[in-house]
């Protein structure tokens, strides 16, 4: 049991890093692809390296003949939706309008909406009041990053206020996602995690055709940063999710949630000279108050 927890713990913390750099990947990215062509192809690329890696280790697909095998394809779908497709598509065109470092502070909105959702779908994992102490502390946070005064002002139509209300969206897709996979049958994880992005794959990849039409020789550094997206923060950050939550549930996996920002917001300083105004710094104090209250109980209970 101690070993595991320090596997959780080293896993989460390396989870933290991959997708706090996923962001500058993105503005990468975008210098040579569209939004929705990104989410596809990083999406394509992770399908097809766990996909092989799956077959290799003889797991393959989950079956469809039995009923818990039609189950997990169900929980995969939903995976797909919430925690590729969708909210992949929201953040890349998101970051067209907004810095990476914002992007990334409003994933740390994603283990205050985990706090309800658990309480009404986990068995155990109940809303105290401490919880909801630190839920709603965390809430004034979001509301001071989204600006609902600037939102107000500007009538709801300048499209950076959409862009911040479309990175929280996205937040609220991880959250959901992360509840579905928690309530998903037990079974191989590389064959979940492995349908999960088929599914992805097959939904998008004609959206982005569709929508921004077969895209152009991109530049390397484009190149780059879609390869980088699909390889680690899509592929190998699908497979450590999965474990992470079935090992320890989705408040645990949560926690990776207070680095995803901090690392985003270093590396958009560092390497792209990003400078975030005082309302967002403020903003990140609120919702990291708000998870520390709300996870103590978490913080004690685990080595």
């Amino acid at each position: 049991m101690q070993n595991q927890a320090v596997v959780n713990w080293l896993l989460l913390l390396l989870l933290g890093l991959i997708w706090g750099s996923s962001f500058l990947a993105v503005e990468l990215a975008l210098t040579g692809f569209g939004p929705i062509t990104i989410a596809a192809i990083r999406i394509s690329i992770a399908a097809v390296v766990l996909g092989t890696i799956s077959f290799k280790m003889g797991h393959g697909l989950p079956p469809t003949g039995t009923v818990e095998g039609r189950k997990i394809w169900r929980h995969a779908f939903g995976m797909a939706l919430f925690t590729n497709a969708v909210p992949f598509s929201l953040l890349s065109w998101a970051q067209i309008n907004v810095s990476s470092g914002y992007a990334g502070i409003t994933m740390a909105v994603v283990p205050l909406l985990v706090l309800p959702l658990s309480h009404f779908f986990i068995p155990g994992e109940r809303l105290s009041r401490q919880k909801t102490l630190g839920f709603l502390i965390g809430f004034i946070g979001v509301v001071v990053l989204i600006g609902p005064a600037q939102i107000l002002q500007s009538g709801g139509g300048d499209i950076e206020n959409i862009a911040r209300i479309t990175c929280v969206l996205a937040s609220c897709c991880y959250a959901i996602g992360s509840i579905i996979t928690r309530l998903a049958p037990n079974g191989p994880q590389m064959a979940f995690s492995s349908a999960a992005l088929l599914i992805a794959t097959v939904l998008l990849v004609p959206v982005a055709l569709v929508v921004e039409g077969v895209p152009a020789m991109p530049n390397q550094t484009a190149l780059f940063g879609v390869l980088y997206l699909g390889v680690f923060p899509t592929a190998l950050a699908t497979v450590i999710l999965v474990y992470v939550i079935k090992a320890a549930g989705p408040p645990f996996m949560s926690l990776v949630n207070y680095q995803v920002p901090v690392w985003a917001v270093v590396i958009g300083m560092v390497i792209l000279n990003e400078t975030l105004p005082g309302q967002f710094v403020w903003a990140l104090v609120l919702i990291l108050i708000g998870l520390g209250i709300s996870q103590a109980r978490i913080w004690r209970s685990r080595p």
